[in-house]
C-alpha cells in the first residue's frame, strides 16, 4: 500500500476522564500508553523502523 493512502483512513479518538478534565488520544497513543503495541501490515522496512521505535519508547 502506498503510504499516501494511509491519509484516506479515520483513526478513532479515545477521551479519557481525569480529575484535570478531559483529554483525547488517538486509539494507538493510548494502547501505547497501556504498553500494547499493534501490528496490522506486513512489515518492510519503514513498518519495522516505526515499530522498533514504539518498543524503545516503552
Amino acid at each position: 500500500m502506498d503510504p499516501k493512502d494511509y491519509n484516506n483512513y479515520l483513526v478513532p479518538v479515545v477521551i479519557e476522564q481525569t480529575s484535570r478534565g478531559e483529554r483525547s488520544f488517538d486509539i494507538y497513543s493510548r494502547l501505547l500508553k497501556e504498553r500494547i503495541v499493534m501490528l496490522g501490515t506486513p512489515v518492510d522496512d519503514q513498518i519495522a523502523n516505526l515499530i522498533v521505535a514504539q518498543l524503545l519508547h516503552l
